[in-house]
C-alpha cells in the first residue's frame, strides 16, 4: 500500500490538525446550543404553555449539528492518519450534510428573528394581563431577566406591578428585541467562522483523497 510523500504528507497532517480543531469546534457549536437551551434568563422567559417554541427549533438544529460535527471530526482524524479514501470521502460528505444543516438553522434563525420576538412579546402582552399567580410569576421574570417594565413606557401606569419602577427603566416589548438580536448575532459570528473552517476541511480532504488514489495507481 502507498503511502503519500512530499507535500501531500504536509497536507496528511495539516488535516489532522484541521480535524481536531473541527471536533473542538463541533465542542463549541454544541456548548453554545446548550448554552441557549439551558440558560436560566431563557428559560424563564420561554417556558410555560403558551410560550413560543420558534426559538428553540433553531436550538435543536444547533445541538445536533454540534454532535454530529464532533463524531465527524473524529473520524476524519482517523481516516487522515490512516489514508483511508473510504473514511476521507466519508468526513467530505459529512462536512457537506453539516455545512447545509448549519446554514439551515442559520437561515432559519434571521429569518425568523422578527417572528420568534413577535411570539414572545405576544406572549408577554397576554400574560400582563393575566391574573394567574403562575402567570404573574413569569411577568416578574421577564422583568428580573430584562431590567424592564410594562409593554411600554408610556403605558407603564396602567400595570400594577411597574408601581414602583424608576422612569428610565425601557419597555418589555423593546427589551425582548434587544435580547433576541443579542443571541441570534452570537450564532452568528460563531457559524460563519465555522463555515470557514468546514470549507478549508473540504479542500483538503479531497486533495488528500486524490493524492492517496494516485499513489496507489503508481505503485
Amino acid at each position: 500500500m502507498g503511502k503519500v510523500q512530499g507535500g501531500m504528507k504536509c497536507v496528511k497532517y495539516l488535516l489532522f490538525v484541521f480535524n481536531f480543531i473541527f471536533w473542538v469546534s463541533g465542542l463549541l457549536v454544541l456548548a453554545v446550543g446548550l448554552w441557549l437551551r439551558l440558560d436560566p434568563h431563557t428559560v424563564k422567559l420561554l417556558t410555560g404553555d403558551d410560550a413560543p417554541y420558534t426559538f428553540f427549533i433553531a436550538v435543536y438544529i444547533l445541538l445536533g449539528a454540534g454532535a454530529l460535527m464532533m463524531i465527524v471530526g473524529f473520524f476524519g482524524c482517523f481516516g487522515a492518519i490512516r489514508e483511508s479514501q473510504c473514511l476521507l470521502a466519508s468526513f467530505f460528505a459529512c462536512l457537506v450534510i453539516i455545512f447545509g444543516a448549519e446554514i439551515t438553522a442559520g437561515v432559519f434563525g434571521f429569518l425568523n428573528k422578527e417572528q420568534i420576538s413577535d411570539e414572545v412579546q405576544k406572549f408577554y402582552s397576554s400574560s400582563l394581563i393575566d391574573d394567574n399567580p403562575n402567570v404573574t410569576a413569569i411577568v416578574s421574570s421577564f422583568h428580573q431577566t430584562l431590567n424592564c417594565c410594562g409593554v411600554s413606557i408610556p403605558e407603564r401606569g396602567s400595570t400594577p406591578l411597574c408601581a414602583d419602577v424608576p422612569d428610565d427603566t425601557p419597555g418589555c416589548l423593546e427589551a425582548i428585541v434587544d435580547f433576541f438580536n443579542e443571541k441570534l448575532h452570537i450564532i452568528g459570528y460563531i457559524g460563519i467562522g465555522i463555515a470557514g473552517v468546514m470549507i478549508i476541511g473540504m479542500i483538503f480532504s479531497m486533495v488528500l483523497c486524490c493524492a492517496i488514489r494516485n499513489s496507489r495507481e503508481v505503485i
